[in-house]
């Protein structure tokens, strides 16, 4: 891949658009398929080591609100990462957000997820 050359959806790694996918139909158990037995998750400040804990978080983390995501685009700044940036609207807190989901990945798998505005 180029660097921070932007991308669309259908150019991003299979394993960040099933991430995303399962993520937004809250579907734990195939979100965490795609991520490295000892992966790191940091979002709202916390930070997830290995699959027992992001599992967790997957199936926790904003479950008390309603929301729907749309994708705004995407961008390569480094080896091995990708930024996508998501448009979020529900029930949270400011009713609208636009998050970066920062992956790095080792071959086929994420090991490294950082969410942050």
């Amino acid at each position: 891949m180029t660097l921070n050359t932007p991308k669309t959806w259908d150019e991003l790694p299979p394993t960040i658009t099933t991430y995303l996918t399962a993520h937004e139909a809250k579907d734990a158990a195939t979100a965490i398929t795609v991520f490295a037995p000892d992966a790191v998750v940091t979002d709202e400040g916390h930070t997830y080591r290995g699959h027992d804990s992001i599992s967790d978080w997957l199936c926790n983390a904003a479950s008390e609100f309603s929301f729907t995501t749309e994708f705004v685009g995407a961008t390569t700044p480094e080896a091995g990462g990708v930024d996508v940036v998501q448009h979020l609207e529900g029930d949270f807190p400011g009713g609208t957000a636009d998050l970066h989901f920062r992956f790095t990945l080792d071959g086929a798998l994420i090991t490294r997820l950082v969410i942050e505005p």
